[in-house]
């Protein structure tokens, strides 16, 4: 998800209006709705200092904000945290171990997930069955949904 898409998210979460959102960070009352929907729309990308700004305004953090970076375990956390938000990834504990499921509730999104999730889980039992080798299943996977 861009940024612009998450900066939308979280506005709209909060029950702000991109005018109020604006004038919040620093722009005038004038320009403050336009300049909103330029950051939303992906028109116009915003600097750090207003990522910060918003992250601030919004009350989130601005790793929440961004393109997450998986490089980083904080990347990677808020990376699930937007598959939650937009496709009901949830988390919960099943015999003391974290587990990660898919919410039913989510109608269309839980079906793709569920059959996308499938298409690897097959191909990972496979893997781990000895049916493929490493080299298949990374082939299957870097190619995905070629396959």
């Amino acid at each position: 998800m861009a940024i612009g898409e998450r900066i939308r998210f979280f506005r709209n979460l909060k029950g702000m209006t991109q005018k109020y959102l604006g004038t919040q960070v620093g722009f005038t009352e004038k320009t403050a709705d336009i300049r909103m929907a330029q950051y939303e729309s992906g028109s116009r990308t915003p600097k750090t200092d207003l990522i910060n700004n918003l992250a601030n305004v919004l009350n989130v953090s601005a790793d929440a904000l961004t393109v997450p970076d998986i490089d980083s375990y904080n990347g990677v956390l808020h990376t699930l945290f937007a598959l939650e938000d937009l496709y009901g990834l949830k988390i919960t504990e099943v015999d003391g171990e974290i587990c990660l499921h898919l919410d039913k509730g989510m109608g269309a999104n839980y079906i793709a997930m569920f059959d996308m999730f499938s298409a690897w889980n097959e191909q990972a039992t496979k893997l781990k069955n000895g049916e493929i080798s490493k080299e298949e299943y990374d082939t299957w996977r870097y190619n995905y949904p070629k396959n």
